[in-house]
């Protein structure tokens, strides 16, 4: 049981006390005791008297002389590095949570693009977790395949890795290094995106 942060006042000293109002005193004893401010001697006496106090007047009596109840240092101290540690875990969080994924549109028409960190790409990641050519994309029948062009951290399309060129479909996830893209067709989202 945490102890009250201030001393109950005992209006009628008369009155009956209760197990609750017991405890209450001794958990202020216990403070006192472990910040010092009361030594073993004493501290054992006071706490047999709580026990035997019968009245409220005979637990403000045990306390009387003792400064009202305060936080230990130590108490205070964890509080403090708890409330530190739970406001650096929110900013942390932050920054552990991964973006939400860019739309990739494929364009109408055939085409061979490349996909990569270097300017001369036809789509340019900047994400340092992408190699400067990444990916191949290229138009094939009906469809679009991808290809990984032996990059560092890989081609993923829906969590496989690609190790040979994989057909892509609206709403496949691609994921180049650590940057996740989901696949539209123009049509579904026009101007929403990247186009290579």
């Amino acid at each position: 049981m945490r102890a009250s942060r201030r001393r109950p006042a005992y209006p009628t000293p008369e009155v009956r006390a209760c197990d609750a109002d017991r405890d209450q005193v001794i958990a202020e004893l216990r403070e006192h005791f472990a910040d010092g401010s009361l030594a073993h001697e004493s501290f054992v006496i006071r706490v047999d008297a709580a026990l035997r106090a019968r009245r409220h007047g005979e637990l403000a009596e045990i306390v009387a002389d003792l400064p009202g109840p305060r936080a230990s240092r130590t108490r205070a101290v964890l509080e403090r590095l708890d409330q530190a540690g739970r406001s650096a875990l929110h900013r942390v969080s932050a920054f552990l949570q991964p973006p939400p994924p860019t739309v990739l549109m494929l364009p109408p028409g055939p085409g061979i693009f490349t996909i990569g960190r270097d300017a001369g790409c036809d789509l340019v990641l900047p994400d340092m977790t992408v190699s400067r050519t990444h990916a191949g994309l290229r138009r094939e029948g009906g469809g679009w395949l991808l290809s990984d062009a032996g990059s560092t951290n890989g081609t993923r399309v829906n969590g496989w890795r690609v190790t040979s060129p994989v057909p892509l479909q609206a709403g496949d996830r691609v994921t180049f290094g650590a940057m996740t893209m989901v696949v539209a067709e123009r049509a579904q989202h026009a101007g929403v995106a990247l186009t290579p």
